[in-house]
């Protein structure tokens, strides 16, 4: 799906620089093939398991209504989020509201647009409680309980820990429960988990479906009868070499231990997984500008995109593959830091990376950016956000505008004595 031609990055059949002369840069660009293999291959290897597509990964609508189309249900972690879900055409019974701190309006709102929520406390279930009995609704429910399984990866984006603010301690996971069922207008259907983001090896996945099961045994002589259990998401891809997320290493022994764990079971609830990153994430990358190159203590690439528009390197120190998208033919020859144009020392996106000799104007592809890119930008130092692309064949359709300096002020208000 990327590929070069003549020295020059080709996204599926079309040449970068067609999509820059329409958008300018920088630019997020998504392949549509890469996007539908990748969906291909978990629904193959996940066939067992009913798939929600994290919305958090990557809120671009066109992306969400491929996977809508797909079947996915959708997680959802705000108001902002289950709407775009709703207007995607995801079916509102396989969409989870997720999340540890639910407003008031964010409630109202997903029990009348009749979703399933994930609740995250007491506090919460009293809630969701009032409110629906306020509507005369009924609301089919789980609880995320926190298993305190450490899974390795960046304690950022691990989420199963006990001292994680997210889900209810295993050990008070029962009488959550049991208030669940003395509360009016609440059904607990469901038991809710996620232990982190990006964990590349497969055994705390195991660890926590047991877990969840010994859970699900213990709820049903509650007589709670689960209609399913969610393992979360959290599937790493391979950042430094392929960008490709090795599915068949989670899948079967996770299969494996569905099945084990559904003998215990007199119910037989679905599996639902989360994938959202090594769906989206190496499908898209960001293509930006060389402004400057300048020799100081290390070689700078300076380019129109900073962590305003990718904030994983700033934040998480996370390694992203790139390249210099007009000469993917060329010999590496010097090392090379690239730099964003953000006035904060941290935003670099690539440290010491060999590549063809740099110049001005040359243009940067930062790989497997579909995941958490745009989704986490902003407007930082007054810049517009960029626009979002996606090829399919030799066509490609621009998504989402490229902001204007008139968006920075879109919603400002000046009081009158000021004029």
């Amino acid at each position: 799906m990327f590929s070069s031609k003549d020295g020059r990055l080709l996204i599926e059949e079309v040449d970068f620089e067609e999509i820059v002369e329409k958008t300018g840069t920088p630019v997020y660009i998504t392949s549509r093939k890469k996007l539908e293999e990748n969906i291909r291959l978990f629904q193959e290897s996940f066939g067992f398991a009913r798939m929600l597509y994290a919305v958090k990964a990557n809120n671009n609508l066109t992306i969400m209504k491929i996977f809508a189309r797909n079947g996915f249900g959708a997680d959802v972690f705000s108001l902002g989020e289950l709407y775009l879900a709703l207007l995607a055409g995801f079916d509102r019974n396989f969409i989870l509201f997720n999340g540890n701190s639910k407003s008031d309006e964010e409630i109202e709102a997903g029990i009348k647009a009749g979703v399933k929520f994930s609740v995250d406390s007491l506090d919460e279930l009293y809630t969701i409680s009032e409110i629906a009995q306020n509507c005369g609704r009924e609301v089919k429910i789980a609880f995320r309980v926190n298993p305190d399984i450490s899974a390795e990866t960046h304690p950022k984006i691990a989420t199963g820990l006990k001292t994680s603010k997210f889900g209810i301690p295993a050990e008070q996971i029962l009488e959550a429960y049991e208030a669940a069922v003395q509360a009016g207008a609440v059904v607990p259907v469901g038991i809710h988990c996620h232990i982190g983001s990006q964990i590349r090896d497969v055994e705390p996945f195991v660890h926590e479906l047991e877990k969840m099961f010994e859970i699900a045994a213990e709820l049903e002589k509650l007589g709670v009868r689960l209609e399913f259990l969610d393992m979360g998401g959290g599937f790493g891809i391979d950042y430094e070499g392929d960008g490709e997320c090795r599915v068949e290493k989670f899948s079967q022994p996770i299969k494996k231990t569905l099945e084990n764990g559904l003998q215990m079971l007199k119910s037989k609830p679905e599996l639902w997984i989360e994938p959202g990153r090594s769906l989206v994430a190496n499908t898209t990358i960001l293509l930006t500008r060389v402004n400057a190159v300048k020799k100081a203590y290390k070689n700078f690439v300076a380019v129109d995109a900073g962590f305003n528009l990718l904030i994983r390197p700033a934040m998480y120190d996370s390694y992203h593959r790139v390249v210099v998208a007009n000469k993917m033919e060329k010999p590496a020859e010097e090392l090379y830091t690239i730099a964003g144009p953000i006035c904060e020392s941290g935003d670099i996106l690539a440290k010491d990376r060999k590549l063809p000799k740099v110049k001005r104007g040359d243009y940067i592809a930062v790989f497997d950016a579909g995941a958490y890119g745009f989704a986490m930008s902003s407007q930082y130092n007054g810049r517009p956000r960029c626009a979002e692309v996606l090829v399919d064949g030799g066509l490609f359709h621009i998504t989402r505008e490229k902001e204007t300096v008139g968006d920075l002020i879109a919603r400002q208000r000046i009081p009158e004595e000021l004029f």
